[in-house]
C-alpha cells in the first residue's frame, strides 16, 4: 500500500470531490453514522486493505474513527473514471480489521 494512496483519498474528501453510492447512504444511516463521521474516519484513518480483483477498479478499505474519536468506521471506495472518489459502502467496524 502506498502512502500516496491515502493522501489522494484524503485530498478528494477535503475538496468535496467524492460521491456516495445509495448503498453507502443506506449503510451509513443503518449504523447511525453521519457524513461527518465518514469524512473524519477517512481523514484520520489508514488503508487496511486493497482489493485489486474488481474489474471496475481497485477498492480501498480505510478504517478510522468517527467524530466521537471512539466509534471505528470502515469505508470502502474507489477512484472513479471521472476523477472523483466513490464511496461504495460504510460500516461501523465491530471486529478487528487489519
Amino acid at each position: 500500500m502506498s502512502r500516496n494512496d491515502i493522501d489522494r483519498i484524503r485530498e478528494k474528501i477535503r475538496f468535496g470531490e467524492y460521491d456516495m453510492s445509495a448503498h453507502a447512504m443506506e449503510e451509513m444511516a443503518e449504523d447511525m453514522l453521519t457524513i461527518l463521521d465518514v469524512e473524519e474516519a477517512i481523514l484520520n484513518g489508514q488503508i487496511t486493505r486493497v482489493e485489486k480483483d474488481d474489474p471496475r477498479g481497485t477498492k480501498y478499505i480505510v478504517v478510522g474513527t468517527a467524530l466521537d474519536r471512539q466509534t471505528p468506521v470502515g469505508v470502502v471506495g474507489r477512484f472513479a473514471s471521472n476523477g472523483r472518489y466513490l464511496i461504495i459502502t460504510v460500516y461501523e467496524v465491530t471486529e478487528f480489521e487489519g
